[in-house]
C-alpha cells in the first residue's frame, strides 16, 4: 500500500495545545506540549484509519480487491 502523507492543523490554546488533521474529519486531539499533541494525533489517526479499514472489508464482504489510489 502507499504511504500518504496527512497535515496537521496546530494552534496553543493556553494551557493546551490543539489540534486537527485536516485530511479526515472528525480526527483531532489535544495535548499539554507541542510534542504530546503530535503524538496524540498520530495515534488516533492511526486508530481511525484502521477502524476505516475494518468498516470497508467488512462492506466489502468475502471476496475483494486493494488498490492503492494515489493522489
Amino acid at each position: 500500500m502507499a504511504t500518504t502523507g496527512y497535515t496537521a492543523v496546530i494552534r496553543q490554546d493556553d494551557p493546551w495545545w490543539i489540534g486537527w488533521i485536516e485530511e479526515i474529519p472528525g480526527v483531532n486531539s489535544q495535548g499539554a506540549t507541542r510534542d504530546e499533541l503530535l503524538s496524540n494525533l498520530r495515534e488516533v489517526l492511526a486508530e481511525a484509519i484502521e477502524m476505516n479499514r475494518e468498516e470497508a472489508r467488512r462492506a466489502a464482504g468475502e471476496s475483494f480487491e486493494e488498490v492503492a489510489i494515489g493522489p
